[in-house]
């Protein structure tokens, strides 16, 4: 028997790019970690916008859900289907032209399934900087960058992709294509329908297109690894470098040493800066658009002064790209290491950044008493208050035995956040997977307002059907 409905998706996009075979499908139905698998009636590869439309207005007539997908490198099931086997998979990744380069304007307009690391590297080309920086950059798409507002290594200079982000072509619930490719840093003229998409995770619609910002390249970064007693002196290294460096401070990571040890046993030949451990370390990065030497001098002098007023207990500063790179592929290292080590319950939150050493203290201690020997993976992006605070089993305790208190875990770490006016996501997004959470923890009138906006954009509630609401 023939399927009309699939018969109608063929005849949009070709059948080679119409996806039914099981096993075919397979990588589009598995989440990056491994944890779920769900199920799809077809997985849909579009070559462009107006094909993303026919699709999702097949969709809309037929009432079929779609679960829009870029680069499947997701932490919280956002671009999964679920195990109902009714939705489609929409993969943007044939959408991954690079339409054009306004050098005047410092724009830079892309499609949705364009790879980060591709469009960094087009922006270099032309002498310029797209800041968004994460590990996944060489298999994240940029539609799923502004899907959940990704964050990465350089909000604190240049913010979270939305910062990043001008304008947007979209395609609605209904099959319309809405072009707001403006690239305009002004644009007074009603609603910021743009804010509406970006963080949504395709629940209102599809990003197929966006107007990028660019920056000019600097001249020269230089990178430090600050080795440190506490969070508290991180928070106090932060400040000094805030004061002294300012602008030109464009990376602050935080990391604890159970860190650094993970990834020593798991990658033996990555570079061990310290002849010592500490405590925790916070891995600097400092540009500047004048010279190397201005940024030598105020990444030395400010190290330095840390160094002499006690914040800081040792240092060690990249003097080559090389031994820069090195350094940040410990930092970059820290999830692989975990992935290696064995299952581990993951959070990404945010905090006031003052509020970081007091969570971190609070936190350790509550899950010392409820999980005796329990072991914390702290590390983050402290410069804007975002930290991966992930929580592994005991020595010797199995892992799938430890996932069992899961929702324990999750509980004293979330309850943490909420009692110091934190977020229990700061740049992963919501999903399937912290969707029972939101409910727990946002304001009723908040998600009143979020359903009220998903009813209006997408009543049918075919657009990721079961993600964040």
């Amino acid at each position: 028997m023939t399927d009309s409905f699939l018969d109608r998706l063929r005849a949009l996009v070709g059948d080679a790019h119409l996806v039914t075979d099981p096993p075919a499908m397979t990588p589009y139905l598995a989440d990056w970690r491994g944890r779920f698998t769900g199920r799809a009636r077809a997985v849909v590869l579009p070559a462009d916008t107006l094909e993303v439309a026919q699709v999702v207005q097949a969709c809309a007539e037929a009432r079929v859900p779609i679960v829009p997908q870029g680069g499947r490198t997701g932490l919280v099931l956002g671009s999964v289907p679920d195990a109902s086997g009714a939705a489609i998979v929409l993969s943007l990744r044939r959408l991954n032209r690079i339409r054009s380069i306004d050098a005047a304007n410092r724009t830079m307009t892309v499609e949705a399934g364009c790879i980060l690391e591709d469009i960094q590297q087009a922006a270099m080309e032309g002498g310029m900087l797209f800041p968004l920086s994460l590990a996944a950059e060489g298999s994240c798409t940029i539609g799923g960058n502004l899907s959940t507002n990704a964050g990465g290594t350089a909000v604190l200079r240049y913010g979270n992709t939305r910062e990043l982000c001008l304008g947007l072509e979209v395609v609605t619930a209904q099959g319309q294509v809405w072009d707001g490719l403006r690239g305009l840093r002004k644009d007074n003229t009603g609603y910021a329908l743009r804010e509406l998409f970006i963080g949504a995770e395709g629940t209102l619609g599809v990003i197929t297109a966006a107007v990028l910002k660019l920056y000019p390249q600097p001249k020269a970064a230089l990178t430090a690894l600050v080795a440190l007693e506490s969070p508290r002196g991180a928070l106090a290294l932060l400040s000094l470098l805030q004061d002294r460096c300012g602008a030109a401070l464009t990376g602050y990571e935080l990391m604890s040493d159970f860190c650094l040890r993970l990834v020593a046993t798991q990658f033996p030949d990555l570079p061990k800066p310290f002849a010592t451990h500490y405590p925790f370390y916070a891995l600097v990065e400092l540009s500047s658009n004048e010279s190397e030497d201005q940024a030598a001098e105020l990444v030395e002098t400010a190290v330095g002064a840390a160094l002499d007023t006690g914040i800081a207990l040792d240092a060690v500063l990249a003097t080559s790209s090389g031994q820069a790179l090195g350094l940040w592929k410990l930092r970059e290292h820290i999830p692989l290491a975990q992935a290696a080590a064995g299952k581990n319950i993951k959070h990404d939150i945010s905090l006031p950044v003052s509020s970081i050493p007091e969570f971190i203290e609070r936190t350790d201690s509550a899950l010392q008493a409820a999980f005796p020997a329990c072991q914390v993976v702290c590390f983050g992006h402290l410069g804007d208050g975002n930290l991966h605070y992930n929580v592994a089993p005991p020595d010797g305790i199995g892992h799938d035995s430890f996932l069992s208190h899961q929702d324990a875990v999750n509980r004293i770490v979330h309850d943490s956040v909420a009692a110091m006016n934190g977020s229990i996501s700061a740049e992963h997004g919501i999903g399937a997977l912290k969707r029972e959470d939101l409910v727990r923890y946002k304001p009723r009138v908040e998600l009143d307002m979020m359903r009220a906006i998903k009813a209006a954009l997408d009543p049918l509630g075919i657009m990721n059907p079961g993600k964040i609401l």
